[in-house]
């Protein structure tokens, strides 16, 4: 089926069409065609996520592998860390549900023509944002437009729908009908492709656009904001819309990790009795490897450094697996950062840090892991003992801590900070370094502000909003045959 021609009932142009073939075409030419090639795959324990969760990695292998019945597939891409993190917390949901999940990374298979197609992709965005983070001007004409409005058409959808054709060899060894989370749309479009029945389309943003649509999935979101926009293909294509049909769109709340939700209200209540005991409030800063937001974190821990040598803040900076932007402020904030106790590819150390926090946090910590899986869970141990994270509006947005929202990178991550800003678990965004400073001012002097945070987050966990992940499991294996 040529998926690219039609999209929920809205017929593409024909330049459209031949936009989408001439884009497959070159991904061929490049990295070869492997039409009617079937890859076959084998199992091999995640050394992070299987300690936790169960998790095995999916790999290439010469002989088809036979999955067990309660098997599980989280389709994903490293993108950044978002597309993983997600993935992480669908796959501790499915394993809470007594479900075995496999991790299968679309761009880990090298040297296939799907694999290689999306690396290649990955890299342009990636380049995409980093260029968007140093000029101004690129990433007022350009990166904005195009994440907010370009992505946001059908006609982009087309071309990727195209281009899926080329990772169906990679799901050869699948059953028709295992349950198959993507929690990018590229691994949810090659499911659909490659046959599979039982998928689910993960959207992560709360800005609909047509990027994100794989039809013939189940699609589910976070918000109903994103429920609207979605069902009606709101602002998708100039041309009258039908929206999507009954049964292809669930709400299912914010995709978060079992191990934050099943101690959500026991983290919540020690966060407030710090807060009221006036204990140094704990920041969790991540730093992403496009250097978003490095410019705003520089001067606020400039600003926060008198506030750290007093004892009143404490700073956990979590660099992931980006050590470049650890040593580029190690340049620019020499004091601050040589005082600070450095955790480098120590995981279980950090694993026991976040178990017993009041005995080992002073000053500045920073954390940094070579291996990703490590990178990014990292963030998830410390989440639990830390006060309020300091974060562009991005994944994060949907978790349960209070939230400082740095700069968005790209025009849809703007809607994750209006929509946590509503519900009243983070801050709107901070555009400006004196937006940053004034809202950390607040929370660092009006405590009622951090604390009416922490309340709505358990009226919201009361509600099951933070139950997405638990949600995207049962559509997936309550469905009826």
């Amino acid at each position: 089926m040529e998926r690219e021609k039609i999209i929920f009932g809205h017929v593409m142009d024909e330049r459209t069409i031949k936009k989408a073939a001439a884009s497959k075409r070159k991904f061929m030419k490049e990295f070869g065609d492997e039409e009617g090639k079937k890859y076959y795959l084998k199992a091999e324990e995640n050394a992070v996520l299987g300690k936790r969760m169960q998790v095995e990695n999916l790999l290439l292998s010469e002989e088809p592998m036979t999955f067990p019945e309660n098997a599980f597939i989280v389709g994903n891409i490293r993108m950044g860390f978002g597309h993983y993190r997600i993935a992480m917390a669908i796959a501790s949901c499915a394993h809470a549900l007594g479900y075995k999940p496999y991790w299968f990374d679309l761009s880990s298979f090298h040297g296939t023509t799907g694999s290689e197609m999306i690396k290649k992709q990955n890299a342009l965005y990636s380049f995409g944002s980093k260029l968007s983070q140093r000029s101004r001007l690129f990433n007022r004409f350009y990166w904005e437009p195009l994440n907010s409005e370009g992505f946001r058409k059908l006609s982009y959808n087309a071309v990727d729908q195209k281009n899926a054709e080329l990772l169906v060899p990679l799901y050869a060894n699948f059953p028709k009908d295992i349950p198959f989370a993507g929690t990018h749309v590229w691994p949810a479009q090659g499911a659909v492709h490659g046959g599979l029945k039982n998928v689910a389309n993960v959207i992560p943003d709360n800005w609909p656009m047509g990027l994100h649509l794989s039809e013939g999935a189940l699609h589910t979101v976070q918000t109903p904001f994103a429920y609207a926009g979605y069902k009606m293909l709101k602002g998708m294509s100039k041309k009258k819309t039908l929206g999507m049909p009954s049964g292809s769109l669930m709400y299912t709340g914010h995709y978060v990790d079992h191990e934050l939700v099943s101690n959500l209200y026991e983290d919540t209540e020690d966060r407030m009795k710090r807060i009221e005991e006036g204990k140094p409030l704990r920041l969790l800063i991540p730093v992403g490897g496009a250097g978003a937001g490095k410019e705003m974190i520089k001067e606020l821990l400039r600003y926060l450094t008198p506030k750290i040598e007093k004892k009143e803040v404490q700073v956990l900076l979590n660099f992931g697996d980006h050590l470049k932007m650890y040593e580029a402020l190690c340049q620019e904030l020499p004091e601050l950062m040589k005082g600070a106790a450095v955790h480098f590819d120590t995981y279980e150390e950090v694993e026991k840090m976040a178990l017993h926090m009041d005995q080992h946090l002073e000053g500045v910590h920073v954390f940094y892991h070579q291996d990703i899986f490590e990178a990014v869970y990292a963030t998830n141990l410390l989440m639990r003992e830390s006060d309020l994270l300091v974060t562009k509006p991005s994944e994060l947005s949907f978790y349960p801590i209070p939230k400082l929202f740095l700069k968005r990178v790209g025009g849809h991550e703007a809607y994750g900070a209006i929509y946590a800003a509503q519900q009243g678990d983070g801050t709107a965004e901070c555009e400006t370094k004196e937006e940053m400073i004034g809202m950390m001012e607040a929370l660092l002097s009006q405590k009622e502000l951090l604390l009416a945070m922490n309340r709505r987050i358990l009226q919201l966990h009361k509600q099951q909003v933070y139950h997405g992940g638990y949600e995207v499991v049962k559509l997936l294996t309550e469905r009826e045959s």
